[in-house]
C-alpha cells in the first residue's frame, strides 16, 4: 500500500506531530471525503506500507522526526512545492528563500533522489506572466540544483469551487486568464522551463495535464510513479492506476489520509481548499492526539 500525506492538506507544514502519533499507533482514521460518517482505518505499520509520499510546502516541521521514520522501517519521499507566486496568489506561502533553504536541509538529510519539486500550478495573470514565470523558474532551479533530479509541473485548472476566490481576484485587477496556452508567451514560458530543467540536471514531466505539453519538450509524468518507486527504492510489487483521481492522472493507487479544507495557506488556486475561513476553523479544532486530522 502507498500512503498519500496528503493531495488533501498539507501534512507536514500543519499536522507533522499528528501524523508522527498515528505513526506510532500503527493507524488513522480518514473520513470518506464525500460522507463524514463513514470512517476508514488504514494501516500505517512498516509491514503494510510501501513507501509513504508527502506533498508540502513546508516540511520543516517533520524534519525533527525523519530519524524516527527511518529507525521504524518507513520508505518515503516527498513533493516540495516552491513557486515564489506574488502574494495575490499565495497570500501565506512560505517566503521564496525559507522554501528553498528548507528544501536543500531536506535533500542533505535524504537525498536529492526523494525529492520532488513541484512548480505546480502556472498560473497566468497581469501580476504572474509568462516573463516572471520563467525569471522565477530560473533563480528556484539554480538555487535547487544538486538538491533535486526531478521537476513536476502544471498549469492551473479552474476547479468550481476556487471560482470565488478567482471572481474576487478579478475584482481587485487579477484575473487569471481562463486558456493560459491561448496567452502569448505560454510556449516560449514552456520551453524555456524544459530548457533550464535540462540544464539543471532535472527530469521535468507534467502532472494530471489534460494540455499536450510534449510539443515543449515537457513529457507526462505521474507523482507516484511506478518507475521512479521501482527506481529510486526497489519495490517490484505496485499497485495499479488509481481509479479514483482525473483522467489524466497517471499515478497509482494510494491512501489518502488528509481531509479537504484543512489547509490555511489559502492559495487562490487551490482545488483542496473550498474555504479558507473553514479551513482556519478545522485547523483550530485539530487534536494531534486524534485518530482521525480533523474530529
Amino acid at each position: 500500500m502507498i500512503v498519500s500525506a496528503s493531495r488533501r492538506t498539507d501534512v507536514p507544514a500543519f499536522y507533522a506531530r499528528w501524523f508522527v502519533q498515528r505513526i506510532r499507533a500503527g493507524f488513522c482514521r480518514v473520513p470518506n471525503p464525500f460522507c463524514r460518517s463513514q470512517v476508514g482505518r488504514v494501516s500505517l505499520l512498516p509491514a503494510d506500507v510501501d513507501v509513504i509520499c508527502f506533498w508540502t510546502r513546508n516540511p520543516r516541521p517533520l524534519l525533527r522526526w525523519l530519524d524516527e521514520l527511518d529507525a521504524r522501517g518507513h520508505r518515503y519521499f516527498f513533493h516540495c512545492t516552491v513557486l515564489g507566486h506574488p502574494r495575490e496568489l499565495d497570500p501565506r506561502a512560505p517566503a521564496l528563500d525559507v522554501a528553498i533553504a528548507t528544501v536543500r536541509e531536506l535533500a542533505a538529510r535524504i537525498g536529492p533522489e526523494r525529492v520532488i519539486w513541484r512548480f505546480d500550478p502556472i498560473v497566468l495573470s497581469p501580476v504572474s506572466g509568462p516573463d516572471e514565470h520563467l525569471a522565477r523558474f530560473r533563480t528556484i532551479a539554480e538555487r535547487l540544483a544538486g538538491a533535486t533530479r526531478r521537476c513536476v509541473v502544471s498549469v492551473m485548472d479552474r476547479y468550481r469551487k476556487i471560482e470565488p476566490r478567482l471572481r474576487a481576484l478579478a475584482a481587485r485587477g487579477v484575473a487569471v486568464a481562463a486558456a493560459p496556452e491561448r496567452e502569448p508567451g505560454f510556449a516560449r514560458l514552456l520551453e524555456g522551463i524544459a530548457g533550464i530543467a535540462a540544464r539543471h540536471g532535472m527530469a521535468i514531466r507534467s502532472c494530471a495535464e489534460q494540455l499536450d505539453l510534449r510539443p515543449y519538450g515537457i513529457a507526462p509524468g505521474a507523482c507516484i510513479d511506478g518507475d521512479y518507486l521501482r527506481a529510486t527504492f526497489g519495490l517490484a510489487e505496485l499497485p495499479g492506476r488509481d481509479p479514483n483521481q482525473r483522467a489524466a492522472c497517471g499515478c497509482l493507487a494510494s491512501r489518502d489520509i488528509g481531509e479537504y479544507d484543512s489547509c490555511p495557506y489559502g492559495c487562490a488556486y487551490c482545488y483542496a481548499t473550498a474555504s479558507v475561513d473553514r479551513a482556519e476553523q478545522n485547523r483550530a479544532r485539530h487534536d494531534p492526539e486524534g485518530e482521525t486530522l480533523l474530529p
